[in-house]
């Protein structure tokens, strides 16, 4: 009996500190010269503790259900408490039926500038701006926890992307250009106001439905899912039409180019493919060379 309760203790203390991400922080060096390589290590274990042990919604989470993803932050620049650097943001999800993950942000930021001074505290505080860093950390966790429920229920993202853009608000008293709205500069403000926008809102739909409806369903009947994914992926079209050079479309494909094709490296033909070649060598000409291994 003993035994018993000490393992529900175990198993219920393992779900309660169970939090929504499962996320790799890695930070490279390289770049930087130097002697005190200790100050990265601990910046590297203190972003990984912040992410993955702080609770970021009200949702019971079990340990498998934990979304993977990762930050893969590069310093080129340091100066004393000064960095400067790039952070690359990635997240993959399961497919219903399979074992297979699919990829669903693949973001890279090259404006990852922030001051920190080893062993400091990471403490967010949403109505108030305390430090750049973990204004970045915060904003790319909710973008992460807004794209993964979007694939699960239309539109089911809105309340992270809402804590997203509250981050990105209380970080523009900052004065950073990444955090301010620059008319043609891809950055952390336009990638936000982009996925809340009503006239972009069919993105977020084709996301919904190229995973609930498609990929989710590969494993049941492949033709249909198949379908459903192709239509998908022509209606990037009329988003393209709307506003030429998209940053939401580079987004998508930036996360969903080999996947397409390795999509179409076998199983049954659609009736719209030819429609489809001619779309995405349209709206993603940076992939050309991928398109065309599509046959």
């Amino acid at each position: 009996m003993r035994n018993i309760l000490v393992l529900f203790i175990f198993f219920f203390s393992l779900t309660m500190n169970s939090q929504e991400l499962n996320c790799q922080v890695i930070i490279n060096d390289d770049q930087v010269t130097g002697s005190n390589r200790q100050v990265f290590r601990t910046l590297e274990t203190t972003i990984s503790e912040f992410v993955n042990q702080k609770k970021w919604t009200n949702k019971t989470v079990k340990p498998q259900e934990r979304i993977n993803c990762a930050m893969n932050i590069i310093i080129t620049k340091r100066d004393n408490n000064s960095f400067e650097g790039s952070i690359q943001i990635q997240s993959t999800r399961p497919v219903h039926g399979t074992s297979y993950q699919t990829p669903i942000l693949n973001l890279r930021d090259n404006d990852f500038t922030f001051q920190y001074n080893e062993f400091d505290q990471f403490i967010y505080n949403p109505t108030t701006f305390d430090s750049n860093l973990i204004s970045m950390i915060t904003f790319y966790v909710y973008v992460i926890l807004g794209a993964d429920a979007d694939t699960f229920a239309l539109n089911g993202g809105e309340t992270y992307y809402r804590q997203a853009e509250n981050a990105m608000l209380q970080a523009q008293q900052s004065g950073l250009s990444a955090w301010a709205n620059q008319v043609g500069v891809q950055n952390r403000f336009q990638l936000i106001d982009n996925l809340l926008s009503p006239n972009l809102k069919q993105y977020r739909t084709i996301q919904y439905n190229y995973h609930r409806n498609g990929f989710d369903l590969l494993s049941q009947n492949k033709t249909k899912a198949k379908q459903t994914i192709e239509s998908n992926i022509i209606s990037l079209d009329r988003l393209f039409n709307k506003v030429i050079g998209n940053p939401l479309i580079r987004t998508f494909f930036d996360a969903k180019s080999d996947e397409i094709v390795n999509l179409y490296s076998d199983g049954p033909n659609t009736r719209t493919k030819q429609r489809l070649l001619v779309v995405l060598q349209k709206i993603s000409p940076n992939n050309s060379s991928k398109w065309r291994k599509i046959n």
